[in-house]
């Protein structure tokens, strides 16, 4: 027999909550498919090699074993993957005779990580990410357009009540180039102590810096002063070049980033801002980084973010570079359904008419009007038991279905909308409940 046995950092939302969810996924993928992505599945787990970088394993991994195990399987261990770029990468090598480049897929999926749950943070969560792959080479454009697909991504949320985003946007090579034009060589850890910042501070940050890449004060000042710089303009270069330090990757990032906000801001002005302190720990990234903040939830942290990156998937001969961004579902979940609710589902079930059964004679007569409602496209439920006009409607009342149908009203069929308490004579072949009851809505929840 089933127990309760709960678990920390795996959301199980109440079935108002999941029609939000589901609200949230289909204008996800109305987006995506409207600018020309696809859809993609990938399987839940990966050979744990895979999962590894370099040999090791910097997530948090599940893994995952049967407990009727054969001898064989302990040389191919199986983990859940823990974002959803590793399989996609995996299945572009596995397909590219298949697919046609470039290719721009998106995928909605779960993905698991083993890290201490957090606010915002699961241990199994929901991702949604588009990637854009080409063969050998990526255009620079595609570098520009992910980040105002997810722009456009969050403007069609906003109908939901979710609020406005900045996508900070920075590059690996003016980043990298800066770095060694300081004089360091230990650019990870340059990168992992950058990206510490907001979390820790400018003087702890300063000490990581010393002690992780051997930076003297001189270098931690200027890296202080590159990561303080932020521009919804190209104007940004100016102050990066005022730091005087001179790389000719530096060079080649200051261009390309600025390149990105001149396009992106004629096309969504304001939406990408250049911010240099964006590092992205993920050592696959090569090129453009990007971070969203939701506006006023800024403490959340990233709600979507990502990169390009030209050397994740390949063959050995051939070599797919590519550039996505994943949005967190979940995290962006904990603050729509959270306790500062946002936003609320119109009810908690999909039925929009319980028809009535106060006669078990009348149960056939019942389940036929569902059907003949069912066969036009109207979500409908039958009452479990006969019962007393009162108690169906308080049936319904409990689960927010706004009308009730009556097979036996003075005028014959009769349908009542329980909030206003009008009752009126329906024909089960042409009645048809309004537009915004048909189905639950999703809305902003009230403050007033």
């Amino acid at each position: 027999m089933a127990q309760a046995a709960r678990l920390s950092g795996f959301p199980e939302w109440l079935p108002a909550d999941r029609i939000v969810e589901e609200r949230v996924i289909d204008l996800l993928k109305h987006t995506f498919e409207l600018n020309g992505f696809a859809a993609l599945h990938t399987r839940a787990v990966e050979p744990i090699s895979a999962l590894a970088k370099d040999g090791e394993i910097d997530k948090e991994v599940f893994a995952v074993s049967r407990l009727h195990a054969e001898p064989g399987d302990a040389k191919n261990p199986l983990g859940l993957h823990f974002d959803l770029t590793v399989p996609f990468a995996r299945y572009v090598v596995e397909n590219a005779g298949r697919l046609p480049f470039p290719f721009k897929r998106y995928q909605i999926q779960p993905v698991w990580r083993g890290e201490r749950p957090q606010d915002g943070r699961y241990r199994e969560f929901i991702q949604a990410d588009i990637d854009i792959v080409a063969e050998d080479t990526l255009a620079e454009h595609f570098e520009v357009e992910v980040p105002l697909v997810m722009a456009q991504a969050f403007g069609e949320l906003a109908e939901l009540g979710v609020p406005g985003v900045r996508i900070l946007a920075n590059n690996r090579k003016l980043i990298e180039g800066f770095t060694r034009g300081i004089g360091l060589t230990d650019i990870t850890a340059v990168l992992r102590c950058i990206d510490k910042l907001d979390k820790i501070g400018p003087a702890k940050v300063g000490e990581l810096l010393a002690a992780q890449a051997g930076a003297d004060e001189s270098q931690q000042r200027r890296l202080l002063e590159f990561a303080r710089i932020e521009s919804t303009t190209g104007a940004f270069a100016e102050e990066v070049r005022a730091l005087g330090v001179s790389d000719p990757l530096l060079d080649e990032g200051l261009e390309s980033l600025s390149r990105l906000l001149d396009a992106a801001n004629r096309q969504q002005p304001g939406v990408v801002v250049a911010q240099l302190k964006i590092a992205r720990g993920l050592d696959y990234y090569t090129g453009s980084v990007y971070e969203t903040q939701l506006i006023g939830h800024e403490a959340l942290g990233s709600v979507a973010s990502g990169g390009r990156y030209d050397s994740l998937a390949s063959t050995g001969k051939r070599t797919f570079p590519g550039v996505g961004m994943s949005l967190g579902v979940s995290r962006l979940m904990s603050r729509l359904v959270g306790r500062d609710r946002m936003v609320e589902a119109s009810r908690g079930v999909p039925t929009a008419v319980l028809v009535a059964v106060t006669d078990d004679a009348a149960r056939d007569e019942a389940v036929d009007v569902a059907a003949r409602l069912r066969a036009r496209g109207i979500p409908v439920d039958v009452a479990p038991a006969a019962s007393r006009f009162g108690k169906q409607i308080k049936f319904a009342e409990r689960r927010g279905i706004p009308f009730v149908w009556f097979l036996d009203g003075e005028t014959g069929h009769e349908v009542k909308d329980i909030r206003s308490g009008e009752q009126v004579s329906a024909d089960p072949q042409l009645w048809t409940p309004p537009a915004e009851d048909l189905w639950p809505t999703v809305r902003s929840v009230s403050r007033d």
